[in-house]
């Protein structure tokens, strides 16, 4: 794999102004329901859009559902204000190519100090010499409504800040948009980096340089994202905290929403009696 992490102004701008707007105005405006505000819409919406609707339905197809609530999971995961369907998928699936290959760059296996990788993910894109064909799904590259929060991802974060100023004034846009929006970015690639570096786990997938881990205690904080080691075996399974004792909330809600007959099919990690590509290490 040749090619190297080249910054990337627009992403920059956009977690930077995020930054300090959050540094230079959050102390200064706090209130109590703000911090709540802050902290309901940070959990809710990455537990609801980006880790049900985003990655584990639209990435993994782990369940099915009706367009319209497909629709509305994936809108929520908008705004987290991450990157757009589109943007989200890429980085996704061009990290998963990379690390599934022998060889695979620090910018995407997360070796690097916390430090730099974080400025990495903030800040930069990679640059391939020669680059990954991807192809996304025509249900969801031919969708009119998902190639308009792909054009317009960063300004749906205009909608929420109205009615929080209308609401709490501008405390409630400091805290339930800036300082939610940086905090959920640099929060995801946190859990990421982490997610890539303790060591191995239970499961060894054959032939990939990157390993993932699970970690412990942190279900609840990362809504189940945490069990990485087993989503790295299984990721067709819609709940991926899969062992005693591991909380997964996202697949909490994905019950849920079976019970009340609006989700369906839910995904199952495929029997390792016939996998080839994966090895138990540890019982």
């Amino acid at each position: 794999m040749s090619g190297s992490p080249v910054f990337d102004p627009a992403k920059a701008a956009w977690n930077g102004a995020m930054l300090f707007v959050a540094l230079a105005f959050a102390a200064p405006m706090f209130r109590w329901d703000a911090l709540l505000l802050f902290v309901v819409t940070t959990y809710g919406s990455l537990l609801v859009g980006h880790s049900v609707g985003m990655h584990r339905l639209m990435i993994h197809r782990s369940f099915d559902c009706s367009k319209s609530v497909e629709r509305a999971l994936i809108y929520i995961g908008v705004l987290v204000g991450v990157a757009g369907p589109f943007g989200i998928i890429r980085i996704h699936d061009t990290r998963d190519w990379a690390q599934r290959q022998p060889v695979c760059h620090d910018f995407f296996a997360h070796r690097r100090g916390l430090t730099i990788d974080l400025w990495w993910q903030l800040t930069s894109r990679f640059s391939f010499e020669r680059s990954p064909r991807l192809t996304i799904e025509s249900r969801f590259a031919d969708d009119p409504f998902y190639r308009f929060l792909e054009r317009t991802w960063r300004l749906q974060q205009l909608p929420p800040a109205i009615l929080f100023f209308w609401l709490g004034g501008w405390s409630w846009v400091v805290w339930g948009i800036c300082a939610r929006v940086f905090v959920s970015a640099a929060g995801h690639w946190t859990i990421t980096y982490f997610c890539h570096n303790p060591g191995p786990g239970r499961w060894h997938v054959l032939g990939a340089a990157v390993q993932a881990s699970n970690l412990r205690g942190m279900g609840l904080l990362t809504y189940g994202e945490c069990w990485h080691n087993t989503h790295h075996a299984f990721p067709e399974s819609a709940r991926i905290g899969l062992d005693p004792g591991q909380m997964d909330p996202a697949w909490w809600l994905i019950v849920l929403l079976e019970r009340a007959g609006i989700a369906r099919n839910l995904g199952s990690p495929r029997a390792t009696s016939n996998r080839e590509d994966l090895l138990e290490v540890k019982p």
